[in-house]
């Protein structure tokens, strides 16, 4: 394995959502609207590639499209009229993330699969194209590094690149620009030796 793939996908959400785990009266199950993605090659000079993404479309358990809340579009710049001309069906999406993969693994910060990916499989009741064995959180390589746990758990996928110096590489909460943030500062990990191409390996499933 010579390079990773570092994700983030962007979800539906609504004032209050996440503190109350989406469980208020109206608020939206937590259903993907974006996936981001790079690659980071895990040979010197530890590349990061330009970001792909594509808008998802968020698909209710009878099949309807739900409606983007004003605070997503505030947060994200995401808004119906944009799902409506780019968005494509959840499958069609990681089958492309897939492709871009070409049999890397799969990093987020944190478990985007978990959190928004499953979610939105489950509801249009398909099953998704890439196996969950291929997915991994990126969040302990940092403590592997050296990182303070204490530090790393207040850390975003749209902070980690102000905390460690580096210059934000577009803007906060836009999936494709989160994945190369996080891409980034863990090539610049490597390229510091505070990481190594082994550490990142060791996430990968033990083949059967």
């Amino acid at each position: 394995m010579d390079h990773v793939v570092v994700y983030d996908c962007e979800f539906l959400t609504a004032p209050g959502a996440p503190m109350r785990f989406w469980c208020g009266p109206r608020d939206p199950d937590p259903l993907c609207v974006q996936i981001g993605a790079v690659r980071l090659s895990l040979k010197p000079p530890f590349d990061v590639s330009e970001a792909q993404g594509w808008f998802v479309e968020p698909r209710d358990r009878d099949g309807k499209i739900v409606p983007v809340d004003p605070l997503l579009t505030r947060l994200t710049g995401i808004d119906d009229a944009l799902l409506a001309r780019e968005a494509v069906p959840l499958v069609e999406a990681l089958e492309a993330l897939d492709r871009f993969a070409d049999g890397g693994l799969l990093m987020s910060w944190g478990t985007d699969d978990v959190l928004t990916l499953s979610t939105s499989l489950y509801v249009q009741g398909v099953l998704s194209p890439i196996p969950a064995r291929r997915f991994r959180s990126a969040v302990p390589l940092l403590v592997t590094a050296g990182e303070p746990e204490e530090t790393v758990l207040k850390l975003r996928s749209n902070t980690i690149c102000d905390h460690f110096g580096l210059e934000a590489p577009g803007d906060a909460h836009d999936a494709r620009a989160d994945a190369t943030g996080v891409a980034c500062v863990l090539a610049h990990l490597l390229a510091m030796g505070r990481l190594t191409a082994k550490d990142i390996r060791g996430l990968a499933p033990t083949p059967t």
